[in-house]
C-alpha cells in the first residue's frame, strides 16, 4: 500500500491535519511545539482509494535546540520510505528559514511534493497561501485542517500522483509473518535461523538493521512470507527519530502480515513498549504469538519457564489467548517449533464455525449466564453467526445491543475461546438488533 508522510517544522498542525485525513483522533493535540507523542500512523480513504499516512511529526525532542536537526531527519527519512510527500506550511506565519530549508531538501527528491499551506480559515489566508509557491515546489493547496476546506481538492490530487498499487494476487495463499519487536531482541537473528542464511545484517549494537525485506521460503511443503521489521537506517543519529522509524516499519509490517511474532529479550522481560506494539497487532485483529529470546541466557531450573510465562500473562490479562514460547535464535532452539505455531495461528485464523454449531455453544452460555438487564428489560440473544474469517467476526443478533457490556461481551468471547480454539487469534463480536 502507497505511503503518504506529512513533513513540516513543528507547530504548523501535523497532527491535527494527520486527524483530519485518516478521520481520528490518533494523535495527541496541542498548541506547545512537539508535543505529538502518540500514533503516527493511519489510514485515509478517497476515490476508491486507500493509503497510508505518517505524521512525521510523532517523534521530536523536547529540547528546542534539537528540533531542527530532528525535523531534517524526519524528512530524510520520509524521503527514504514514503511515495508522495505532503509538506505542511503555516498561513499565518508566511515562509520561516527552516520552510526553505526543508523545501530545499525535498526539490532534490524526485518524488511527488504537494505543498499544504494549512490554517486558511478564510478568503484572505487563502489569498495569502500564493507566496508558498516560492518555495519552487509546485501547487500549493490552502487548507484547513480544523474545518476540513480545501481538503477534498488536496486529496484529489495525492490520488492523481500516487503509483499504481500493486496488488496481491487473490490466490496468492502464502501465510506472511511478520517479527516484531524493539530494537535489539534478536528479530534479524531469528530471521536468519529461519531462513538458514546471513540475510541481514547484524551485530551486537542495537539497530544494525539497514532494511526490512519480504523473504519467501518453504517449509514443509508450504510457502511462507517472513517479514523482518528491524529497519534502522544509520541516518538516524537522534533517538528520537530511531524510536520513529522502528514504530513506522513496524506498523506497515503488522498491516501486512497474517501473523505477528512479538519477539522478547529474555533477560529484560516485557516492557510497555512491547505491549503497545502487542496491541496494535490485535487491534489490527492479526494472529498474535510471544516468542521469548535469547533463552540460552537464562539460568533455569524445571519450573522457570513456566514462571517466566506466568509473568508475561499477569501483565496482559486481556491477551490470554496468545500463546508463549521460549527460543534462542542464536542456538536454534525451538526455532521450528515457533514457526509451526505462527502457521497453528494462521489456520484458526482461517477457521469458519457452522451456524448451529455456533448457536449450541451461544445459547448454552446464556443459560448459564444471563445478560444483565437493560432499562429493566431483560436482554435476550436470539441466534448468532459467523460472518467472516481471517480475522473471525461473530454477529450476535438480540433485542437490546447496548446493554450488552463489555464483560458480558468478554464472558462469551471465553466461551467461543473454550469451545472451538482460537489460539492466537482476536476475535471481533458485533451486536445488532433483531
Amino acid at each position: 500500500m502507497s505511503l503518504v508522510a506529512i513533513v513540516g517544522r513543528p507547530n504548523v498542525g501535523k497532527s491535527t491535519f494527520f486527524n483530519r485525513l485518516t478521520e481520528s483522533r490518533q494523535a495527541i493535540v496541542h498548541d506547545e511545539p512537539g508535543v505529538t507523542r502518540d500514533r503516527i500512523y493511519g489510514q485515509a480513504f478517497w476515490n476508491g482509494r486507500t493509503f497510508d499516512v505518517v505524521d512525521t511529526g510523532g517523534f521530536v525532542p523536547r529540547s528546542p535546540d534539537r528540533f531542527a536537526a530532528a525535523i531534517r531527519e524526519q524528512v530524510h527519512i520520509a524521503l527514504d520510505e514514503a511515495d508522495l510527500l505532503l509538506f505542511l506550511v503555516d498561513v499565518t506565519t508566511g515562509i520561516t528559514d527552516l520552510d526553505e530549508e526543508l523545501a530545499a531538501l525535498l526539490r532534490r527528491t524526485d518524488k511527488p511534493v504537494l505543498i499544504v499551506a494549512n490554517k486558511a480559515d478564510n478568503e484572505q489566508r487563502r489569498w495569502e497561501a500564493g507566496v508558498f509557491y516560492q518555495l519552487g515546489l509546485g501547487e500549493v493547496y490552502p487548507v484547513s485542517s480544523l474545518s476540513g476546506s480545501g481538503t477534498g481538492d488536496l486529496l484529489d490530487a495525492v490520488v492523481a500522483a500516487l503509483p499504481p498499487e500493486p496488488s496481491r494476487p487473490e490466490d496468492d495463499a502464502r501465510v506472511r509473518i511478520a517479527v516484531i519487536g524493539r530494537p535489539n531482541v534478536g528479530k534479524s537473528s531469528l530471521t536468519n535461523a529461519l531462513l538458514g542464511q546471513e540475510r541481514s545484517i547484524v551485530t551486537e549494537v542495537s539497530g544494525t538493521t539497514r532494511d526490512a525485506v519480504d523473504a519467501a521460503f518453504r517449509y514443509h511443503g508450504q510457502e511462507i512470507v517472513l517479514v523482518d521489521t528491524a529497519g534502522l537506517r544509520k541516518r538516524a543519529r537522534l533517538r528520537e527519530n530511531v524510536e520513529f522509524y522502528a514504530q513506522l516499519r513496524t506498523e506497515r509490517a503488522i498491516q501486512g502480515c497474517d501473523v505477528a511474532v512479538l519477539l522478547l529479550d529474555a533477560t529484560q522481560g516485557l516492557e510497555a513498549q512491547d505491549i503497545r506494539v502487542l496491541k496494535e497487532a490485535e487491534q489490527m485483529k492479526k494472529g498474535l504469538v510471544i516468542a521469548v529470546n535469547k533463552w540460552d541466557l537464562i539460568e533455569k531450573d524445571t519450573h522457570t519457564a513456566r514462571r517466566y510465562e506466568q509473568a508475561v500473562r499477569e501483565r496482559l490479562k486481556t491477551l490470554d489467548y496468545v500463546p508463549v514460547i521460549t527460543v534462542s535464535a542464536a542456538t536454534g532452539q525451538r526455532i521450528h517449533r515457533l514457526l509451526d505455531l505462527a502457521l497453528t495461528v494462521a489456520r484458526e485464523r482461517q477457521r469458519r464455525i457452522p451456524t448451529s454449531t455456533l448457536n449450541e455453544v451461544v445459547q448454552a452460555a446464556v443459560a448459564r449466564t444471563h445478560p444483565p438487564t437493560y432499562r429493566n428489560q431483560h436482554v435476550k440473544i436470539k441466534y448468532a453467526a459467523q460472518v467472516r474469517v481471517a480475522p473471525p467476526v461473530f454477529s450476535f443478533f438480540c433485542n437490546h445491543p447496548r446493554g450488552i457490556r463489555e464483560p458480558y461481551r468478554r464472558y462469551l468471547e471465553n466461551q467461543l475461546r473454550e469451545a472451538f480454539g482460537f489460539q492466537g487469534v482476536p476475535l471481533t463480536l458485533v451486536f445488532k438488533r433483531k
